[in-house]
C-alpha cells in the first residue's frame, strides 16, 4: 500500500518493491509460514524474529490481501511509468498470483477470497484489519472463520481488471485477459448482492464462516470505493456513512462506527482512526466523482497531521472532533510508520485529481477553500516531468460517474 501511495513522486519504491516480492513469492506450502504456491508474503523476519528457525530471514504470509495488492500495485507502477521491462520480467509471478487468488485463496470454491489461519500462532485476521476482534457483527459477537472480508472482495476484482489489461497490453495474451475480465464483472455482479444489507444499506463486513453477513459499519466499504467494486447506486449510500456522524470523528473515518457493539474509540481496529485507511477512501471518493466529500476528508486528514507536528502516525482514538478539539493519541501507535508516512502522497493526489492515462498526466484539482493553493512540481511519467497544481474556487462541483468499469 506504501508503493501505491507514492508512485506518483516516487515510483521506484514500487519497482524496488515488486521485484522484491517476486522473489519472496511462495513457491510450496508451508502451514508453518501459512505460505501455498503463488502467494506474496505479509511480512519478513530478521535476526531475533528468526532464532527458533534455521534461515536468516524468514517470510510470512499470514495475510490474504498481498497477493492481489501485488497485482494492482504492478499494474498502477506500469500506468505511471511506462516501465513495460519491469512487468514483463514478472509475468510468470502475476499469474503465480492470480492462480492463488482463484485456488488456494478461494478456499471453498464460493468465488470468494477467505482467510483462516494454517499456524494456530499466526493472524487469526488475515486482512490489513490484523488484530483479533477486528472482525465482528454489529452486537459485538466475533465472526466465525474461514473470513472473507468485503475489501479483499474489492481487491481481487480491482487485480483483476487491471492485470487483464496488461495480459492485453504488455504479455499480448488476449484470451487470458477476456476471461480475467469476465470473471471480474461475475465478481462484481455477485458480490454487490450478496454482501449488501438492503436495511441499513452499506456493505457487510465480511461473509463468516457459515456465510453468514457480518453486518457491522466500518471503514472497509471505503476500500471498495478505491477499487471500483461497489455499484454507483450502492456506492451513494456508502458515501453518506463515511461522511456520517458514526464513522466520520470529524478528524478522519474511524474503522468502525460508534453505533456497532463492539466500538471503541481507543480500539486499535474497531474506532481508531489510520491515515492510510483515509487516503485510500479519499482517493474512492474522487474516483467515484465524489470531489467535495474527498476534499473534506483530505483536508481533516492534514489538519491533523498539524497537531502531530506534520507527522501522522499509524493510528489515532477515535473520538469526536467536536469533544477533544484534537486528535488523540493512541498510545502504541507507530510512528513514523510507512503507510502513515504515505498516506500525505495519496491525499495530495486526491486533492489535485491526478492520474496517468494513456502516456498523459491528468490533473483535475477539487480543493476546500481553507487550502488555497496546492502545488506538485516535477511529477515524473511517460510525459517527462510535469507540474501540477490547483486553487479553491468556491463549491466543488461533483461528478458522479467514474466508478464503474
Amino acid at each position: 500500500m506504501t508503493s501505491f501511495q507514492a508512485i506518483p513522486f516516487m515510483p521506484d519504491l514500487a519497482a524496488t518493491t515488486l521485484r522484491t516480492l517476486g522473489l519472496l513469492q511462495s513457491r510450496a506450502h508451508d502451514e508453518f509460514r501459512d505460505a501455498e504456491p503463488g502467494k506474496i508474503p505479509h511480512e519478513v523476519r530478521f535476526g531475533e524474529m528468526t532464532a527458533f528457525e534455521d534461515t536468516p530471514h524468514s517470510p510470512y504470509y499470514g495475510t490474504a490481501d498481498a497477493t492481489p495488492l501485488f497485482l494492482i500495485v504492478m499494474e498502477e507502477y506500469e500506468r505511471w511509468t511506462g516501465d513495460r521491462a519491469l512487468v514483463l520480467s514478472l509475468e510468470s509471478e502475476a499469474r503465480a498470483a492470480i492462480a492463488w487468488i482463484d485456488n488456494h485463496g478461494d478456499r471453498d470454491g464460493d468465488g470468494y477470497i477467505e482467510y483462516e489461519r494454517r499456524n494456530p500462532n499466526g493472524l487469526e485476521n488475515q486482512c490489513w484489519k490484523d488484530s483479533g476482534d477486528s472482525i465482528a457483527f454489529a452486537d459485538g459477537t466475533l465472526a466465525d472463520t474461514p473470513r472473507a472480508t468485503c475489501e479483499l472482495q474489492g481487491y481481487a476484482y480491482d487485480a483483476k481488471r487491471r492485470t487483464a489489461r496488461l495480459a492485453r497490453e504488455v504479455w499480448k495474451d488476449s484470451v487470458w485477459a477476456a476471461e480475467l475480465d469476465r470473471q471480474a464483472d461475475e465478481l462484481k455482479r455477485r458480490f454487490n448482492d450478496e454482501f449488501w444489507v438492503p436495511d441499513r444499506k452499506f456493505f457487510a463486513l465480511a461473509l463468516d464462516g457459515r456465510k453468514r453477513k457480518v453486518d457491522s459499519l466500518t471503514s472497509n466499504i471505503g476500500h471498495l470505493l478505491w477499487s471500483g467494486m461497489a455499484d454507483e447506486d450502492k456506492a451513494r449510500h456508502c458515501v453518506e456513512h463515511l461522511l456520517g456522524e458514526a464513522l466520520f470523528s470529524g478528524w478522519g473515518v474511524r474503522t468502525m462506527a460508534q453505533t456497532e457493539g463492539a466500538y471503541n474509540p481507543i480500539g486499535y481496529h474497531v474506532g481508531t482512526v489510520w491515515p492510510h485507511d483515509n487516503a485510500f477512501i479519499a482517493w474512492g471518493l474522487r474516483r467515484y466523482g465524489y470531489a467535495a466529500e474527498s476534499a473534506r476528508l483530505s483536508y481533516a486528514m492534514l489538519e491533523a497531521a498539524e497537531l502531530f507536528h506534520h507527522r501522522l502516525p499509524e493510528a489515532f482514538a477515535g473520538y469526536n472532533r467536536a469533544i477533544t478539539k484534537f486528535p488523540v493519541e493512541y498510545p502504541t501507535a507507530c510512528s513514523p510508520q510507512a503507510w502513515a508516512a504515505g498516506a500525505p502522497l495519496l491525499l495530495i493526489r486526491a486533492l489535485l485529481g491526478l492520474e496517468s492515462i494513456g502516456g498523459n498526466l491528468i490533473v483535475d484539482p477539487a480543493l476546500p477553500e481553507p487550502l488555497g493553493r496546492l502545488e506538485t512540481l516535477d511529477i515524473p511519467g511517460p510525459w517527462g516531468r510535469r507540474d501540477a497544481f490547483g486553487r479553491a474556487r468556491g463549491e466543488i462541483p461533483s461528478n458522479r460517474s467514474r466508478g464503474q468499469g
